[in-house]
């Protein structure tokens, strides 16, 4: 009998670069090709599929804060004035991410009426110094 010669493995070309498994950051992307010669005509060992890292642009990070200080006392001891709270940023906005909001809320207070009189008391009091 003849020798038998092994045939080669017969591939399709490798397809198309899929897209990035991420829409941002780092991810993989694949390839395929397929065998085209029949399994039973020899082994082939050739890889059907090649996967590399893709980079996009950096993913959006959006401005974090803390939660709510509890509101301060009035600054004023009578009469109207004003009460503010604050909180702190955690994280600032990166790679077009949203911005932060406000960080400081001012509110209005009423503490009780000034008496008119006191200042009119330290009037007399000076004069009579």
């Amino acid at each position: 009998m003849p020798e038998c010669h092994t045939i080669p493995c017969l591939l399709s070309p490798w397809s198309e670069w899929s897209d990035c498994s991420v829409t941002c950051g780092k991810g993989m992307r694949t390839r395929q090709r397929m065998l085209k010669s029949a399994a039973e005509l020899g082994d082939c060992n050739e890889e059907l599929e090649q996967a590399e890292k893709c980079m996009l642009p950096e993913c959006p990070i959006d401005c974090e804060l803390t939660e709510w200080s509890q509101w301060s006392e009035c600054n004023t001891s009578c009469g109207k004035g004003h009460m503010i709270r604050t909180r702190m940023i955690k994280t600032e906005p990166q790679f077009g991410g949203a911005a932060c909001p406000e960080t400081v809320q001012r509110t209005k207070c009423r503490v009780r009426k000034c008496l008119r009189g006191a200042g009119l008391e330290k009037r007399r009091w000076k004069e009579a110094r």
